[in-house]
């Protein structure tokens, strides 16, 4: 306005024109200089991630280089109450967020004006947390005058390790956690087709429910872990993991879904018959903490395992990802655990797959693994939403699928398979 001002009180039009034109000569120099710094420098993006109860923030460049990562726990305040309370959830994100945004900017030595577009977890997961996120995200897109980039939790999860390693699309990616257990084949940024997904609980709500029945908290060395980690470390204690009965579920489905409930009463029930045959009450643990948690365990990723091998079985009889580039990438947050990553190898190497874990530090929900979704949907641009009015009309989802479902396929491929004996996990 100010320069357009001073064209119209200008008293010669030729006077106006000679300057208009030396400001557009000059402007056309500077133009192009930013051009060329934007064409030489790795795009940058900056990722919110606040799904559950961990506020999240990370900053990445095209290389895949990590420029900076903030994270604000909640575990121990919900450790506390004994499970996720969404209320609580929410409004620790709204004191945090802002925080840990501008840490992670300092971090990375940078400001709101170097980075390229603002990506942000929009489903699924939590309403009122994600929504947290959602209103920030779109409040530094808006004051930065910065494209938006909406994702999904789950794809993010799934694209996270071609960060770190070079996998080529297509390719199987096994994707547990507390919220979640589905098997997929990632065909490219976009494009997701669903093979199998759980049918009841998933299994780190699992590992978290008889964690918190075991009392494991109670048990010092355990007591600031998550319910997986003490599950795990539990198990690793034990003596005789075969002590407990846990009968394979779902043997006879020619499909790839999963069924975690049964896992979970039967657990409850060898608890409440422990407690009770042996006056076990407030806060003592029963005699067979390690061997209960070593069994539950076992079934759990033999489990997951079997039906790991019928996706691979589906993807070979289909020729659906060549025979020399069949890769398992597992990720989430249940991706952390040991027993399940050894477990998977040895699958793996029956069935003539890459077995690719995510790093573990990146397995459970951070700020990085969205900033690089967002960085694959920007270097394929894909989901880049530039326009303001559009990017205001972004809202949450609770519950949301990953991509297209190719369940009902499966199960009419009916697919038969021999499967793999992982008795060399109990040696």
């Amino acid at each position: 306005m100010a320069m357009r001002a001073y064209f119209l009180s200008c008293k010669s039009l030729e006077f106006c024109q000679s300057r208009r034109l030396k400001f557009l000569r000059t402007s056309n120099r500077t133009l192009n200089v930013l051009r060329k710094f934007a064409d030489d420098r790795p795009a940058v993006i900056l990722g919110i991630e606040t799904s559950c109860d961990d506020t999240g923030c990370g900053i990445v460049d095209a290389t895949g280089k990590i420029l900076s990562e903030v994270i604000n726990s909640q575990h121990l305040t919900h450790l506390k109450h004994g499970g996720i309370i969404p209320t609580i959830a929410s409004n620790m994100h709204r004191q945090q967020i802002t925080t840990v945004c501008e840490d992670a900017l300092r971090s990375a030595n940078l400001k709101l004006r170097d980075i390229d577009a603002i990506a942000t977890t929009t489903k699924p997961g939590l309403a009122l947390s994600l929504a947290v996120g959602n209103t920030f995200g779109k409040y530094l897109s808006r004051i930065g005058n910065k494209p938006y980039i909406p994702i999904h939790h789950m794809e993010a999860h799934a694209l996270t390790v071609r960060m770190v390693e070079k996998i080529d699309l297509p390719y199987l990616v096994l994707l547990v956690s507390g919220g979640h257990s589905l098997l997929a084949i990632v065909e490219n940024v976009d494009k997701f087709y669903t093979l199998g997904t759980t049918l009841d609980n998933a299994p780190g709500e699992v590992f978290d429910k008889v964690a918190r029945r075991l009392k494991l908290a109670n048990i010092p060395e355990f007591s600031h872990m998550s319910g997986g980690q003490a599950i795990e470390s539990a198990a690793s204690k034990a003596t005789d993991p075969t002590k407990f009965v846990f009968e394979p579920v779902m043997m006879r489905k020619r499909d790839c879904q999963f069924t975690f409930s049964g896992m979970l009463n039967r657990t409850l029930k060898y608890i409440s018959k422990q407690e009770k045959e042996l006056d076990v009450d407030g806060s003592t643990v029963i005699p067979d903490v390690y061997n209960l948690c070593a069994a539950l365990q076992i079934s759990a990723v033999r489990h997951m395992c079997h039906r790991t091998q019928r996706a691979m079985e589906f993807i070979n009889n289909m020729n659906l990802i060549s025979q020399d580039k069949r890769t398992l990438v597992v990720s989430g947050g249940v991706a952390c655990n040991n027993f399940l990553a050894k477990a998977l190898e040895i699958v793996c190497l029956e069935k003539g797959f890459k077995f690719v874990r995510t790093p573990p530090r990146l397995c459970n929900d951070n700020g990085v693994m969205i900033a690089w979704n967002g960085m694959e949907r920007w270097m394929a641009n894909a989901g880049v939403i530039r326009d303001r009015d559009e990017i205001e009309m972004v809202t949450v989802e609770k519950k949301v699928p990953l991509g297209e479902s190719w369940i009902e396929r499966v199960q009419d491929a009916g697919i038969k398979c021999k499967l793999v004996k992982l008795k060399a996990l109990l040696d």
